[in-house]
């Protein structure tokens, strides 16, 4: 019992430090691209839905946060906030990627076309005066971030001479990992593409370490990813591990799923409605152990948003209830076509 808990904490931190130096390089990239998506609003609805789309499949929460700004600042469309919610798995993504990243890239690529089309059906179809009503029709403020040069020869040299306690330990962190990738101690079995990707990522992640000013760093990737998300992800990968390796060899867990695969199609879709990263690592890590079918799976990332309508919540609860209905409703058709299909 404590070789095989030690191989699935082994595997939590494998699967966390994949996901860690996942979030740095987006965290970097939506950063350093900040602005360009303003230019990409448009009165064109399709334009807004495909934008929609995009910044909902953007590994984590910070493309459907900035969805849920603009819709309440009346700049997108209802159908586009739910296009959104549709497309993103939330910190999920990162988990998906690492655990099954083959399959991970075909649900990804595949609510995404779900969501532009339900943006548009929704539009045509739903009209809601009172949500919409709910928001005040202003323009939106556009908060520009700091630039962030990724090389400044006057403070490189400096940061690296007199590093601080958050550099040094993220510095650290992704050596470890590198060594440990390197030497197969984690990641060993998986397939060699998948080793040379997670490598390289690490490399890039140790280069914006290194580089990025203070500010940057302390507060997008200490305070933000390394103290937010990365134990909430961690604790809730172990666990769930931990529990269905339990499961699965005390119970007969897989039995009843298989002659009860349409009540977990529905628990699926309910749980997606929380609006909570980890749940929806349940049905992740159960489609990993080939006990679910992908179309499971699918709905369950259709339903789920991780904490993308959080701010939604905050604002309208209306807004909030409605946009999850939706959600729920192309989850079951989808989830219960696919079932149908076999797949």
């Amino acid at each position: 019992m404590l070789i095989e808990a030690f191989k699935i904490f082994k595997h939590a931190i494998m699967i966390t430090s994949f996901v860690f130096v996942m979030m740095l390089v987006i965290e970097y990239i939506n950063v350093q691209t900040s602005g360009m998506w303003q230019n990409l609003i448009s009165k064109n609805k399709w334009k807004q839905y495909v934008f929609a789309a995009l910044l909902g499949a953007i590994p984590g929460c910070l493309g459907a946060f900035t969805a849920v700004a603009l819709f309440s600042h009346r700049l997108i469309s209802f159908g586009a906030i739910v296009a959104t919610m549709i497309a993103t798995s939330g910190d999920e993504a990162f988990v998906m990627f690492a655990m099954i990243p083959k399959e991970a890239f075909i649900i990804t690529i595949a609510i995404f076309i779900i969501a532009i089309f339900a943006g548009y059906f929704t539009d045509k179809l739903y009209k809601p005066k009172k949500i919409l009503d709910d928001f005040a029709e202003k323009n939106f403020p556009l908060h520009k971030e700091e630039e962030c040069k990724c090389f400044q020869k006057e403070n490189f040299f400096k940061q690296l001479l007199k590093p601080s306690f958050p550099r040094i330990a993220l510095i650290i962190s992704l050596l470890f990992f590198l060594i440990t990738v390197s030497t197969g101690f984690l990641a060993g079995k998986s397939e060699f593409w998948i080793k040379i990707t997670i490598l390289l990522t690490i490399i890039f992640s140790l280069f914006i370490v290194i580089s990025v000013p203070e500010h940057f760093l302390k507060k997008h990737l200490w305070e933000h990813i390394v103290k937010m998300h990365i134990p909430r992800i961690f604790m809730w990968t172990f666990a769930t591990l931990l529990v269905f390796g339990i499961l699965m060899n005390y119970l007969e867990l897989n039995s009843w799923i298989s002659e009860n695969m349409f009540f977990v199609l529905i628990f699926a879709i309910i749980v997606g409605i929380i609006p909570e990263s980890g749940p929806h690592l349940i049905f992740i890590t159960l489609f990993a152990e080939g006990t679910i079918p992908l179309s499971i799976l699918l709905a369950s990332s259709i339903s789920q948003d991780g904490h993308g309508m959080l701010p939604l919540l905050a604002e309208s609860k209306r807004g909030f209830l409605a946009v999850k209905f939706v959600n729920v409703v192309v989850a079951f058709i989808i989830g219960l076509l696919g079932y149908i299909s076999g797949f």
